[in-house]
């Protein structure tokens, strides 16, 4: 059995101002840099393995900080790396919906029927993060191992260890640095945590 905790990556300005940010290299914000030492304390004398994380610098961030509270280093990994958003990388929700509102609608109504121009699709983050767990999984047997990745990767991936597909994207929600725990026993998948943001509390937010 290989335990995963998942964790969301702290918040960034995109974050806050709600725009499509995948392959962008953004930094953690002031608020973003506080939620990342916030889980690393929550996290503080688990008996962690490895720490993995997407290549972007929002993820590498928030796993070095974490990495800090367990003494280990971070291992980057192309398989947790955010969706790639093509054209619509940068846009607000709103700018989205004027460059194509029926692409925008079927993302809200039908997200596994979209891939955005010039860039991927659900099943395509779906693929790659799936083969990113089971080789952890190959390698961790009997431990625990986080994964610290993104939105649309973290809800993707849960979907998939809750037996449901890429349609139901829009029901796992997934708040900024929020921690998740999956096991993977003999290849079964069960999850144990979701969308947890308790080390969150009393936090000032940006």
């Amino acid at each position: 059995m290989t335990l995963f905790i998942l964790v969301r990556h702290g918040q960034t300005e995109w974050n806050r101002e709600e725009r499509f940010r995948g392959r962008a290299d953004l930094l953690l914000n002031e608020t973003g840099l506080r939620q990342a030492l916030a889980a690393g304390l929550h996290m503080k004398g688990w008996p962690i393995a490895a720490i993995y994380s997407s290549p972007l610098k929002r993820t590498l961030e928030t796993a070095k900080i974490i990495a800090n509270q367990l003494s280990l280093p971070v291992k980057p990994l192309d398989g947790l790396i955010d969706i790639d958003f093509g054209d619509w990388q940068g846009l607000s929700a709103e700018e989205a919906s004027e460059q194509d509102s029926e692409l925008y609608n079927t993302w809200l109504e039908f997200p596994h029927q979209v891939r955005f121009p010039q860039g991927e699709s659900l099943a395509d983050v779906r693929q790659k993060v799936l083969a990113a767990v089971d080789g952890i999984a190959a390698e961790h047997g009997g431990q625990t191992v986080i994964l610290v990745s993104h939105m649309v990767v973290c809800r993707v991936l849960l979907c998939a260890m809750l037996g449901l597909n890429n349609s139901n994207f829009w029901q796992v929600e997934q708040d900024v640095c929020a921690i998740n725990a999956f096991e993977v026993r003999d290849g079964v998948p069960a999850v144990t945590l979701v969308n947890d943001t308790c080390h969150l509390k009393g936090l000032a937010t940006g």
